[in-house]
């Protein structure tokens, strides 16, 4: 008989939490789940997963290899996790003619510059900004600087290596700390292109908010807004709380929702997830669409373990369905995937590591797990593994999740249980090179 479970592909860089939450839906689903990563191709199937491996920087040369291997069977869907697994992604969808972002807006999406160029020609309001490369790094009392200001890496995520300057003196401090990030082995190793600039823009105060959302054939509909409520002011700009639903006034959430279609429509977007970050002025003294300013927007869910926090409501049974289920509904034009988000608060806390050093352990897991509201804890980092703090760091120690009857209720919740827990990091020995003091 022939084979009718419908198939999907996920690309995705490595294979961790969220590919796992992946396949606990598609098994639900009876879905085939198909994995394309970017694990060394000459590994005969090291975790007997039958993934398709790629380069990841290469995007035509692994959507080519992924196409020439799926054309002896059918493909239903496509889904990507991260920026680098996107463009890859889109370029097979294209030459399937499965419905999914465009590879050029894609593309687009993953250069900061770049983003910043479109939204600006759109009309969008955007800070000043320029690129400029890392080594020689210009005199900054030449290039027409305006403090306070932020560097940025062009590429990468999760705020790696983004620092606010004030002064001269930091802006040159900066620079230096960010090209020394682009030079480390494991950077280098992502074949990222433009490793040697960085985009300088204006900085931008105000409240600062997440959106998670899904386009279908252009149309967007918004899953949940995110409150950040700990003010991302720098020097380093490490998330930590998630909560939602957001606690702004009903016109500032309109004037976000109005400022994620135009930057959609702007970059090119049209079809699948989106996770897309604003500041929002707090003065109320500048018309409403200048209120808000896109600080990216990309083609893809919210990473790792966060999706977690969100749960949708399927009619009419009732039942709760993950982030991933979702996705997976929608990729394949299933039944659900226009279910609305649970009624409650909900957040999660992204342990923020306060110092760079080998992780060592956490004492007052049990006592924090038992405060009301908290509905998980889940430390990632590993025992004796080195851990970065920002901005070279762009993981977590782990990621707690609480539920409540309002957005307070959870913040709170967050910030009880993380008092709660104590890690312990020590510093890294030095290497002690011999003949540094013969």
């Amino acid at each position: 008989m022939p084979d009718t479970r419908k198939r999907v592909l996920l690309f995705a860089s490595k294979l961790g939490y969220q590919t796992r939450s992946f396949a606990v839906a598609a098994e639900k689903l009876h879905v085939d789940l198909a994995y394309v990563t970017d694990r060394c191709h000459q590994l005969d199937d090291p975790w007997e997963d039958r993934a398709i491996a790629v380069d990841f920087s290469k995007p035509t040369e692994a959507a080519h290899a992924v196409v020439t291997q799926s054309r002896a069977t059918h493909v239903d869907g496509i889904l990507a996790l991260g920026d680098r697994p996107a463009h890859a992604a889109a370029g097979v969808a294209r030459a399937l003619g499965i419905p999914f972002h465009h590879p050029a807006a894609v593309e687009a999406c993953g250069n900061k510059l770049r983003t910043r160029e479109v939204l600006r020609d759109a009309d969008m309001p955007v800070p000043w900004f320029r690129a400029m490369a890392t080594q020689p790094l210009p005199e900054p009392a030449l290039l027409g600087l305006i403090y306070p200001c932020v560097l940025k890496p062009l590429s990468l995520s999760a705020s790696q290596g983004v620092v606010r300057a004030n002064t001269r003196g930091e802006f040159l401090a900066a620079a230096s700390r960010i090209h020394k990030l682009l030079q480390t082995p494991e950077i280098q190793a992502t074949r990222e292109s433009h490793l040697n600039e960085i985009l300088v823009e204006g900085y931008l105060p105000g409240h600062e908010v997440a959106v998670e959302a899904l386009m279908t054939a252009g149309q967007i509909r918004i899953l949940a807004i995110f409150d950040k409520p700990d003010p991302l002011e720098g020097p380093f700009f490490e998330e930590t709380i998630y909560v939602t639903p957001s606690r702004l006034p009903a016109p500032r959430l309109a004037a976000v929702e109005k400022s994620l279609q135009r930057c959609a429509a702007a970059m090119g977007l049209s079809h699948g997830p989106l996770h897309a970050e604003f500041r929002v002025r707090d003065s109320g003294e500048t018309p409403e669409t200048e209120t808000v300013w896109p600080l990216e927007i990309a083609p893809r869910p919210i990473g790792g373990l966060c999706a977690q926090s969100l749960h949708f409501t399927l009619s009419p049974s009732g039942e709760s369905i993950g982030l991933e289920e979702l996705l997976l509904r929608h990729a394949l034009e299933l039944p659900g995937s226009d279910a609305p988000r649970e009624s409650a608060a909900s957040g999660v806390m992204m342990i923020p590591i306060p110092q760079s050093g080998i992780f060592s352990g956490v004492t007052g897991e049990e006592a924090a797990a038992h405060t009301p509201g908290i509905t998980q804890i889940q430390i990632t980092a590993r025992v004796h593994d080195y851990i970065a703090a920002w901005p070279e760091g762009s993981s977590y120690l782990g990621f707690i999740f609480a539920t409540g009857e309002s957005p307070e209720v959870v913040e709170a919740a967050l910030r009880e249980a993380h008092g709660k827990l104590a890690f312990l990091i020590r510093p890294r020995l030095a290497v002690h090179h011999p003949s540094a003091s013969a």
